[in-house]
């Protein structure tokens, strides 16, 4: 079965979005968001530097889909609502 993995660089609200719609697309049954790969590379301590909460963070997502059809359905969807949502999406073959 085809992975569809991608990074989503947004908010929590965007991820939650984008990932309920992938939810709702038929057939498509595992949608997982992966823990943070890199833990404890935000250093709150050193402040002036730090990303703000405000600002995008980045989050890992997973789609396993049936087919290679509905694969390329995951990523038309997911590109769609993050760009509707202000959300950087990249795909990657592995993160």
């Amino acid at each position: 079965m085809p992975m569809v993995r991608f990074r989503l660089i947004g908010s929590r609200a965007d991820v939650d979005t984008v990932i309920a719609a992938l939810h709702g697309i038929d057939d498509i049954e595992h949608v997982e968001e992966i823990d943070d790969l890199m833990p404890g590379m935000r250093e709150d301590s050193s402040s002036s530097e730090s990303i703000s909460d405000s600002e995008g963070q980045v989050y890992f997502i997973e789609v396993e889909a049936p087919s290679d059809e509905l694969a390329d359905t995951v990523r038309v969807n997911a590109e769609m609502i993050a760009n509707d949502r202000d959300a950087g999406i990249e795909f990657v073959d592995e993160f």
